[in-house]
């Protein structure tokens, strides 16, 4: 851990040594030159480094959902791939990790600048106090998202019952090199989340200065998210409702469709179009990157993962189209851009409170607002209101809804990791792979990630241990 923390600081200050780069104007503020931080403007400036502190890379996760396509060439090189998209519980993914360290490496390589500002940011020059504690809280918001991320990708999945006695991932408060540390357990690092958010509240604006700092609505959304993974659902209502108070948009995919059709329709074409899911998206609450953290092209789908979208959902159709290139066969992503893939938006709060609704025996409310969301995907030929009579028939709808719309995000894996500790709407993936028929059940020890070996072997002022055998 020793070197690990040797890194992050380095990166950290590199970053305010050599300065800052954004892709959009509005993003970017460079204290230029070589200069040790003291204002609130360095500070602040830590919150727009995109690229380095609002990557969520969970890659991994993805791949194991089989969610994103992953070709036959990078299957063979990168046998980490290979043993999460084909389910391999005999592989030993924890020696198989050093091949992909970058969701450790980056996730604590931003928290480290979280905490220089938290340690900071209320003594900085040049800004008044009402400024510094903005700042600072707009901080304890970003770490408590990042930690949220790392919890539910290399711990076990929160369950009352044995968060306390179950080990998470280490805490680091500190910016300072070789900083002490402890690895809490899952129940400790959840109220620290809580605390963090609880202590950011009263100083957090209504509007931030750009997308990429929390706002009010953010921590609102973010704690219905929080929430829901403890399987709180009045809480978690509680907030979807104060977050929806502040942003409640949804961006109307119909009509992206239409705009685009021409292009979209033609099957010779792969030509992209622009994405609409960048710092400007209007269900955004907050942006942060995924697993690629620059102007792209959208990840590409599974046959498999494609069949499972809504006849007619534009969403879809104006994302991904199918394309075969050698023996591979994929669903090609065809937009062009930014892409929200570890912040939080509006239709992912539309959807945590209709499963909200449905397990409090409002089923017609959760219908209603579960297609209040397909109004503005699904095209109106193929459009009719999704009923149901009882509580499953309502989560199945949900469930499968909110799969699609975050798709290619770390939400997916928490709920599903969230539903089949709950036991009731559990979920086993399955497929065909050359006649044989793999499956990756429930219980399986695949759905926690294993932390880098270096990690391990790395300690320095703390030791942490492995949450999973392999």
């Amino acid at each position: 851990m020793k070197k690990i923390l040797h890194k992050i600081s380095l990166l950290s200050a590199l970053l305010l040594t050599l300065g800052f780069t954004a892709c959009d104007d509005y993003l970017g503020v460079i204290p230029k030159g070589e200069k040790i931080p003291e204002t609130l403007a360095d500070f602040e400036a830590m919150i727009r480094y995109e690229y380095g502190n609002h990557r969520v890379d969970v890659l991994q996760a993805v791949i194991l959902l089989n969610d994103q396509w992953v070709s036959s060439s990078s299957l063979s090189y990168y046998p980490l791939y290979k043993a999460n998209y084909f389910w391999d519980e005999t592989a030993n993914r924890v020696a198989l990790n050093n091949s992909d360290e970058t969701t450790y490496y980056a996730s604590y390589s931003a928290i480290n600048a979280f905490n220089l500002i938290i340690s900071n940011a209320l003594s900085s020059t040049e800004a008044s106090e009402s400024e510094q504690k903005e700042v600072w809280a707009q901080a304890k918001v970003l770490r408590a998202m990042t930690y949220f991320n790392l919890v539910n990708f290399y711990a076990d999945t929160y369950d009352a019952a044995t968060a306390s006695n179950k080990l998470s991932v280490p805490l680091i408060t500190s910016a300072d090199v070789d900083a002490p540390y402890t690895q809490v357990s899952i129940q400790e690092m959840y109220d620290f989340i809580m605390k963090d958010l609880e202590e950011a509240f009263p100083n957090l604006p209504k509007v931030a200065a750009t997308v990429l700092h929390p706002s009010l609505g953010t921590a609102y959304a973010f704690y219905a998210r929080v929430y829901l993974q403890m399987n709180n659902y009045a809480k978690a209502l509680e907030f979807a409702n104060k977050a929806l108070n502040e942003n409640n948009v949804l961006y109307d995919w119909t009509a992206y469709y239409e705009a685009n059709k021409a292009q979209i329709t033609n099957p010779a074409s792969y030509v992209r179009t622009a994405s609409p899911m960048g710092f400007d998206y209007v269900e955004n609450y907050s942006y942060r990157h995924g697993s690629t953290y620059y102007s792209s092209s959208e990840k590409s789908l599974t046959p498999e993962r494609a069949a499972m979208f809504e006849q007619g959902d534009a969403r879809f159709l104006s994302r991904w189209k199918l394309r075969t290139v050698g023996t591979d066969t994929y669903y090609y992503g065809t937009l062009q851009g930014y892409f929200n893939y570890g912040g939080i938006t509006t239709v992912e709060v539309y959807l945590i409170k209709a499963e909200c609704l449905a397990r409090s025996g409002d089923v017609d409310g959760a219908m209603e607002v579960l297609n209040t969301v397909r109004k503005t995907r699904i095209l109106t030929e193929y459009y009719t209101d999704l009923t149901a009579t009882n509580e499953p028939e309502a989560m199945a709808n949900i469930i499968q809804t909110k799969r699609n719309e975050l798709v290619l995000t770390l939400i997916p894996f928490c709920d599903i990791r969230r539903l089949n500790q709950e036991g009731n709407y559990t979920i086993t993936l399955s497929k065909v792979v050359d006649g044989e028929t793999l499956a990756l059940s429930p219980d399986s020890h695949m759905w926690t990630m294993p932390f880098p070996q270096g990690a391990i072997d790395n300690p320095g002022n703390g030791s942490i241990v492995q949450n999973v055998e392999k």
